[in-house]
């Protein structure tokens, strides 16, 4: 079964911006609608099927508002079509409330959409509204990705599922590796308890802070999982130089798929795997 797991499509998905980073801690962080339809390009081209969406207001603070989505996707697909699936992120961003969260993703309506668990499930929260807006996600064919960054969240997700607020439909995780470690740096072996305590078939995929991005995802793609690559949460390349840009970071892993025999997933794959195609 390991076996079968390991040949099946890598999804590389791509996160060139985030929500804190600026042009001062890259020159070549994409901000502007242009600029990340620029860097899709590149990396669809390296291999990525999926782009994980920041947008920012006209200062450059993080935006949830669906009229800076709606041009960032409208740019996107004017270079790319259809070729990457656009997942947004739902992030509170130190910005937002969970209503004004919901109330913005309602407005949105995208093709896919991350959420950090851990946000819609605060104890201020009303967990029936965030359970009336995942079956609404659910609903309108959203796949979701929650965002777990540790053993506690895999608890509470696991809870959430019991309890019914999140909904049985096809949807998958992803694991954040180096969020609390000492300078956001990662490692592999943070990989090792969210595994030990997975208990389903549920896809996963890692992100990785730090320099320590590439082998994480390189661990995560042997073991069978997939993986978040860019900017958002490191700009260094395996031997330690900056990166350029996003799509060098994509070609690295590009490399480890061929050598563990899993070939690149491409958008109609994903699709396929979440049936909302």
């Amino acid at each position: 079964m390991r076996a079968r797991v390991n040949q099946s499509p890598l999804v590389i998905a791509v996160a060139p911006n985030g929500a804190r980073k600026t042009k001062a801690d890259h020159p070549g962080l994409p901000v502007i609608p242009e600029e990340i339809a620029h860097a899709a390009r590149r990396c669809l081209d390296a291999g990525a099927s999926m782009m994980h969406l920041h947008v920012r207001d006209a200062q450059g603070r993080h935006s949830l508002d669906a009229d800076h989505y709606t041009a960032a996707i409208s740019a996107i697909q004017r270079v790319v079509g259809d070729e990457l699936v656009i997942q947004v992120t739902s992030e509170a961003g130190g910005v937002y409330d969970c209503e004004q969260q919901i109330g913005h993703m309602r407005r949105v309506r995208p093709e896919a959409i991350s959420l950090a668990l851990r946000e819609f499930a605060a104890e201020t929260n009303d967990l029936r509204q965030t359970a009336g807006f995942f079956k609404w996600l659910a609903d309108e064919h959203v796949v979701s990705q929650y965002i777990l960054f540790s053993e506690d969240d895999l608890q509470l997700y696991r809870d959430l599922m019991i309890r019914g607020v999140v909904p049985d439909n096809p949807h998958w995780l992803l694991f954040v590796l180096g969020r609390y470690d000492t300078g956001f740096t990662s490692s592999p072996v943070s990989l090792l308890p969210f595994l030990n305590c997975r208990q389903d078939d549920t896809p996963w995929a890692v992100c990785a802070f730090g320099r320590n991005e590439h082998v994480s995802a390189a661990c995560a793609a042997t073991l069978g999982g997939h993986v978040r690559l860019g900017f958002e949460n490191n700009l260094y390349l395996k031997d330690g130089r900056k990166a350029v840009s996003n799509d060098q970071l994509i070609i690295q892993m590009k490399d480890v798929a061929g050598a563990i025999g899993r070939p690149l997933a491409k958008a109609e794959d994903l699709r396929r795997m979440f049936r909302y195609d």
